[in-house]
């Protein structure tokens, strides 16, 4: 046998081996991808620790697009309705663009604090993130507008001072607002685009009782929903997204309808060559600030500038877009399956389905919650953040505490707790402000002569669940308390 026979078998068996052992395999394509641990502690490091809350006013954060300590170039880019600055922010020295935008609807703050603790992270240097952030700095060319709709963010509604939905205002551009993202977006030309939003909590996994805590899309750019090379990439970058998810919150993402809207900025950026990703933050339980889901967002974000930096989000498949499962709208606050109602001398088992709705206190972007009996009757097809079997439990209404006390100072948590045991749904005040917030298990009664009370849709939840004369449960304004058990619960009531 000669040497270039022996060559040729030995080349033939470690190809051989490569097939039989596909560990041998070199995969650099994995060497680029950040781990779940990683991108935790970065946010960990970086957090904006400033911000809280969701509802902030413009004037409030406007130092943290301002004041930068270096690396950033800030630009006033416009005005809006009624005259406050909107803010363009770049970093990066690479020939790929970038440009996300947030809070174009005023109330959808998740991504904008998200955003505070990425520039926190972008002007870091000389720690454990370092490879990071200069693999993103020297590869991207990044632009931020962070508040797109400052009007909107301090009257903590979804529309501008206009009332228009500055997302369905990419054609028409009547609003100053659209006009100025317009405006960025065609002077920049940028390769990828993130619309960052905030969807409301009643959003589910297709059939599962699961949150859909962020939701993701890459939009159509036309009626027939095709796929081009600008869409496959925001695809495939959404992929690479979905990845961290699926480790830290397993099974909470859901994906959008993918039906062309016309008038949406999402949309007509994809159709204009933007790969385009749309991220929605949902909810997730016990997170009534987003703080957790704020966490989430600055982890996919900065995981998918990376791998948009390394070009490794191309090592995905559009199956595993595809793959992930569909939005629904199952989710409710509170269900009640089985509880007995008496009508008219008549008894009937009947699922309740309980919506806690935000409403504003005061100017000061502080709120409270109303709320409400959203749906009687068979509700085997929703599922609850929380969920009780409230078999052979008939509802009884519950009593005026005839003491009136000077003030809220006066009841305490552990008083409110010993009267609602004992038949007390309510108590009366003598002085309360009307916007005031405080956390009771009770309804505060100012004005009221009687506590809000009805088995119909849209009536305040407020009664008891007895089983043979004995008080188990306490629901009120549509909060469960167990009598039995009692849990250290948040509240946040309103004053009548």
């Amino acid at each position: 046998m000669n040497s270039s026979t022996i060559y040729l078998k030995a080349c033939c068996f470690l190809i051989l081996l490569l097939f039989i052992f596909p560990s041998c395999r070199n995969e650099p394509e994995k060497q680029q991808n950040l781990d779940p641990t990683k991108l935790e502690a970065a946010y960990e490091s970086y957090q904006e620790k400033s911000v809280d809350r969701r509802r902030f006013k413009h004037a409030e954060v406007l130092h943290l697009v301002n004041n930068r300590k270096g690396g950033f170039l800030v630009e006033e880019i416009g005005i809006s309705v009624e005259g406050k600055s909107i803010y363009q922010m770049s970093i990066g020295n690479g020939h790929v663009k970038v440009m996300l935008w947030s809070q174009m609807h005023g109330n959808e703050s998740t991504a904008t604090m998200a955003l505070f603790d990425l520039f926190n992270f972008l002007e870091g240097s000389e720690d454990e993130f370092d490879t990071i952030r200069n693999t993103i700095l020297s590869n991207l060319n990044i632009r931020f507008i962070p508040m797109v709709n400052p009007d909107g963010m301090d009257e903590w509604k979804r529309r501008n001072a206009l009332d228009i939905d500055l997302n369905r205002d990419a054609v028409d551009l009547v609003s100053p607002e659209a006009i100025i993202l317009k405006n960025a977006r065609d002077t920049f030309s940028p390769g990828f685009g993130f619309n960052l939003h905030d969807q409301q909590v009643y959003y589910n996994v297709f059939q599962t009782a699961k949150p859909a805590t962020i939701s993701v899309l890459a939009p159509a750019y036309n009626y027939e929903t095709e796929v081009n090379d600008v869409r496959q990439k925001a695809m495939q970058v959404i992929v690479g997204m979905n990845r961290i998810l699926q480790e830290t919150i397993p099974g909470q993402v859901g994906k959008y309808d993918d039906a062309f809207e016309p008038r949406a900025f999402g949309d007509n950026f994809q159709k204009w060559g933007t790969s385009t990703i749309l991220i929605e933050s949902g909810g997730y339980p016990n997170d009534p600030e987003k703080q957790f889901i704020r966490k989430l967002n600055f982890m996919i974000i900065l995981n998918a500038l990376y791998e948009i930096a390394k070009g490794s989000y191309d090592q995905y498949a559009l199956e595993d877009y595809y793959a992930i499962p569909d939005n629904d709208n199952k989710l409710m606050d509170l269900i009640l399956k089985n509880v007995l109602l008496t009508k008219n001398g008549s008894q009937y088992s009947v699922d309740l389905g309980i919506k806690r709705r935000e409403a504003d206190a005061n100017a000061n972007g502080n709120y409270f919650v109303n709320g409400a009996i959203d749906d009687i009757g068979d509700l085997s097809v929703y599922y609850g953040y929380e969920e009780l079997d409230a078999e052979g439990l008939e509802v009884v209404e519950g009593k005026i505490h005839p003491e009136t006390f000077k003030d809220i100072s006066s009841i305490t948590k552990e008083n409110a707790m010993e009267l609602l045991k004992e038949g007390y749904l309510a108590v009366r005040v003598e002085d309360a402000k009307d916007a005031e917030l405080f956390d009771l298990p009770i309804l505060v009664l100012k004005n009221a002569e009687e506590i809000p009370f009805g088995m119909q849709t849209g009536a305040s939840p407020n009664f008891y669940l007895a089983e043979n004369g004995r008080l188990k449960y306490a629901v009120v304004n549509g909060y469960l308390i167990n009598l039995e058990d009692p849990e250290s619960l948040q509240f946040r009531q309103r004053v009548m």
